[in-house]
């Protein structure tokens, strides 16, 4: 990256600085910009790029699943088991983001569920899309945003623009899920990474080839606390018990300089560090997860007490977990009761999604 685009990327304040009230959007980007907005979703491209009206997302998702055959479709019969029973939602923990309705927390009871233990990985997409042609939005609109540390060469790529509110997502002509930085970059040695540059819509039409769908909130958020309740995060209070890193996720000063001291700049396998109380790997960090609900900043809109679903509707859709950027001085949302939204067209480096079937 050149010195002058450096320039003009802020760098963090000191971390007892942050607060609640004012937390930069640093770990997600949107294509368009939305009203309802929430801590790692608000940024937006300046100049609206849509879709050519002569494709229609929904009829090409239905023709290609339709004529997939059972190619490589994931079995499910070893995943852990959520038992039903009554869960926390939510926290009253005083590093909760009040804005983004993570609490007051309740109880709310859901049936069993199996759950992936891992997040969908390149190799897993790759199946489906060899097996249907799926042609993701990123590669529709012609470009996905990827942070701008891991641009490898800032002259080889077309920017078509950045957020002014996060100058480090650059929107990278040519970024989708097999070139995840852009033209020339490649999957080599990370087809066990997280699938990235999937938008929801993506993320559905893998759903409807696999024989899965994406977990609720709820759901989601039952099956990360690992049968731990009213913990911050998947294995406990502390972020680093005896020194040891649990998760992927940003060390230094964002959002310029990732010492990496837990093994990672970018994604992290699907299986890198220790798994919670039911098996799943990496739900804190690594990268976003697409969840089934509407996003929504208003508590009583989250759903009733019994198997809720979230709003009827909404501008965007829920993601839970945080992501490789996510960190303690900006972005506290790998924290299990952090939640943020994001347009279901938008694509980025850091979001990917993992998915259940009823039990």
């Amino acid at each position: 990256m050149s010195a002058d685009s450096k320039s003009n990327i802020p760098s963090s304040k000191p971390e007892q600085e942050a607060s609640a009230d004012n937390v930069p959007s640093c770990c997600a980007a949107r294509r368009v910009a939305v009203d309802a907005a929430s801590g790692c979703g608000t940024p937006s491209m300046e100049q609206e790029r849509k879709l050519p009206e002569s494709i229609g997302i929904e009829e090409s998702v239905k023709t290609r699943t339709e004529t997939a055959g059972t190619i490589a479709r994931p079995d499910t019969s070893s995943w852990p088991v959520i038992p039903e029973g009554t869960y926390i939602l939510g926290t009253n923990d005083g590093e909760g983001f009040a804005s983004d309705a993570e609490g007051p927390a309740r109880p709310v009871h859901i049936q069993s569920f199996r759950i992936s233990p891992y997040t969908v990985t390149n190799a897993d997409y790759a199946a489906f899309v060899d097996a249907t042609g799926y042609v993701t939005e990123a590669e529709r609109f012609g470009w996905s945003y990827v942070f701008h540390l891991l641009i490898p060469d800032m002259k080889r790529v077309s920017i078509v623009g950045s957020p002014q509110q996060t100058p480090w997502w650059h929107g990278v002509e040519g970024a989708y899920w097999r070139e995840p930085e852009g033209p020339g970059s490649s999957l080599d040695e990370r087809m066990d990474h997280p699938v990235v540059h999937v938008s929801w819509n993506d993320a559905l039409a893998y759903c409807e080839w696999a024989g899965v769908r994406l977990p609720t909130e709820i759901e989601w958020e039952a099956a990360a606390r690992g049968g731990l309740e009213g913990r911050r995060y998947p294995w406990g209070d502390v972020l680093r018990p005896d020194g040891e890193h649990r998760c992927n996720i940003w060390q230094g000063v964002f959002p310029t300089k990732n010492h990496g001291s837990d093994g990672y700049i970018g994604t992290a396998p699907v299986d890198a560090y220790k798994p919670n109380g039911y098996g799943l790997y990496n739900v804190s960090g690594n990268v976003w997860e697409w969840c089934a609900d509407w996003f929504t900043q208003n508590p009583d809109k989250r759903g009733s007490t019994k198997q809720p679903q979230g709003p009827d509707q909404g501008v965007s859709r829920l993601m839970k977990g945080g992501s490789y950027l996510c960190h303690q001085s900006y972005c506290n949302r790998y924290r299990v009761a952090a939640r943020s939204g994001n347009t279901p067209d938008s694509s980025t480096g850091n979001i990917g999604f993992r998915v259940v079937v009823d039990n």
